[in-house]
């Protein structure tokens, strides 16, 4: 049996949790009344397809995941538009990624349609969960672990595909004001060849001693190429932008680098307003120059949690203001035009919305 042809088992649970309050939102504490779950073996494959009440998991204390690392994960939103339907936005890359996620970590793949069709019909369960205050959202977290009881360093041959919702609130608590990063110099995230372009923990667990150590009010620190420690790769959370003299410019694929969702739709969108935008390696050096000599006009975060993060002051050598410290114009417009496309307030040019209530009567079974 394909995952296609899989039905998905539902459990629902008998009284539901009480909902936060939307002013109330942290981001990631809460978590909505269902999950999906499904269990791959060498001999089975990906098998039991299951939406249940979200609980705690049984899992043996020699599994894998806990010694080996072996887990990827992805981050992705539902949203509410104005007639009440629940949307969401490039999910199909999500599920691209996970992929090739999980070749790097030796995890087998997933059947992408299958999984967009799982999280579709996990949202339209707890789709009452979704908050409708402006900026809010449903944060969804699919992520594989290995699963299989034992020590030895080899692939595992069990693991757990799961997704779990939370609704959630702005990323950071300045929302889309302008943050403060930090540059770090002597710790690094990854290196081309390890697990960079991977999304998986480890790169994340390696990112949080440069954090901790970060000087207080910065909200995340920009990480350098590996190797000669002069690049710009990413920041801890998000793909970075520098409008420098009017150009663009965002760090190239690299190997190491997170291919961002939100990294390539600001591209797409820059193209489509005929912004001049590169992808191109550059230089601490190369933007302390431009902020010296006045062209370094803005810089900005791209990624699913924040959307568009605006950076104030950079530090690197001095505490460099970025635009006065403001807001920048192409942030703003970004921003404003990414988010006005996941509500479904503007027309959407680019197919970029998967409606999550147009589930078709061919598509998942669901039997309680």
């Amino acid at each position: 049996m394909t995952n296609e042809q899989q039905s998905i088992r539902v459990n629902l649970c008998s009284s539901g949790k009480e909902k936060p309050q939307a002013d109330q939102l942290a981001f990631g504490r809460s978590f909505t009344d269902h999950m999906f779950v499904m269990d791959y073996t060498e001999d089975e494959g990906w098998h039991e397809a299951r939406i249940v009440p979200y609980a705690p998991l049984m899992i043996d204390p020699s599994a894998m995941v806990f010694h080996y690392s072996q887990s990827v994960f992805e981050g992705l939103k539902a949203y509410l538009n104005d007639d009440g339907e629940a949307q969401l936005f490039r999910p199909q890359r999500n599920f691209k990624r996970m992929n090739h996620s999980n070749d790097r970590l030796c995890i087998p793949p997933i059947d992408e349609t299958f999984a967009l069709k799982a999280v579709k019909q996990l949202v339209s369960i707890d789709k009452d969960w979704i908050p409708q205050a402006e900026g809010t959202s449903l944060y969804i977290r699919p992520f594989i672990i290995s699963t299989e009881p034992f020590i030895g360093v080899a692939p595992s041959r069990h693991y757990q595909f799961m997704i779990i919702l939370s609704p959630v609130g702005a990323y950071y608590e300045e929302g889309i004001n302008p943050i403060k990063i930090a540059v770090e110099n002597d710790y690094v995230r990854t290196v081309k060849g390890g697990t960079g372009e991977a999304k998986t923990g480890g790169n994340y667990a390696a990112s949080l001693k440069a954090q901790e150590m970060a000087e207080e009010g910065i909200a995340q620190v920009l990480w350098l190429d590996g190797v000669e420690r002069r690049y710009v790769e990413e920041v801890g959370s998000m793909n970075i932008f520098f409008k420098i003299n009017g150009q663009v410019i965002t760090p190239a694929l690299n190997g190491s680098i997170l291919d961002g969702v939100t990294r390539n739709s600001v591209i797409r969108l820059l193209q489509h307003w005929n912004v001049p935008v590169e992808e191109r390696k550059i230089s601490m050096d190369e933007i302390y120059q431009a902020y010296q000599e006045g062209t370094l006009e803005e810089a900005f975060g791209a990624g699913t949690a924040a959307v568009i993060s605006p950076i104030g002051q950079l530090v690197w050598q001095e505490h460099m203001e970025i635009n006065d410290g403001q807001t920048g114009a192409i942030a703003k417009s970004l921003y404003d035009t990414l988010t006005a496309i996941q509500y479904g307030k503007i027309p959407d040019p680019f197919n970029w919305i998967e409606k999550v209530d147009d589930i078709g009567e061919n598509t998942l079974k669901a039997t309680n």
